[in-house]
């Protein structure tokens, strides 16, 4: 169900995250583990870890991202309450807890670099997403499937939770030329699955 705010004292850093905790908690249960990272120039990041589940899936949900809008890097003053919203969704097979830094690193990105993820949109570590992983890149999902959206006051924008999509270094130039949909289009004709933490990159040529 949609939590509706009424009061702008409740678009707080504290009573978004609150908020959003109690969307995940209700969505996934009680959280497995959790992690706190807080990086130079940038507020405190939390990553939730839920499961694994009955499938054998992990999944890790940073918290702290949708504090605060995503700024447009070309304003000059940055918005506090209005623009895009979002936390990030990470499903692997197993778990890899190693990735939760990762994680926070790419929640941290808005507020560091000015940058707007949307989806389609691609973060790339430029080192393995975890320990051994073929993947250094991430593909931003559309949000709503997994997680609902979280409604907030108005005029804040609700709240996203954007599944990302793991990319080998190969995968990751090919949706730079090609786009985000002919890379999705890919992996379904394919079969990939994107849980898999060991899996081969999709076939390109």
């Amino acid at each position: 169900m949609a939590h509706d705010f009424h009061d702008p004292a409740e678009l707080s850093r504290a009573s978004v995250l609150a908020a959003v905790e109690a969307r995940l908690l209700a969505t996934f249960g009680e959280p497995s583990g959790r992690a706190a990272v807080t990086f130079l120039g940038a507020d405190r990041i939390e990553v939730l870890r839920f499961g694994p589940d009955s499938d054998g899936l992990v999944r890790y949900v940073t918290l702290g991202m949708s504090a605060a809008p995503m700024a447009d890097p070309t304003s000059v003053v940055a918005d506090p309450v209005r623009g895009p919203r979002a936390e990030l969704v990470l499903t692997v097979r197993g778990g890899h807890d190693d990735v939760l830094r990762t994680l926070a690193t790419f929640a941290a990105t808005p507020q560091v670099e000015g940058l707007v993820l949307a989806p389609g949109g691609s973060l790339d570590l430029g080192a393995p997403l975890w320990a051994g992983a073929p993947f250094t890149s991430v593909l931003a999902a559309e949000p709503g499937g997994l997680v609902p959206d979280l409604e907030l006051a108005e005029p804040a924008e609700p709240v996203r939770f954007l599944p990302l999509l793991p990319m080998t270094p190969n995968e990751a130039g090919y949706k730079r030329v090609h786009g985000a949909a002919v890379l999705e289009e890919r992996w379904l004709r394919y079969g990939s699955d994107l849980r898999d933490p060991l899996r081969r990159g999709v076939p390109l040529d």
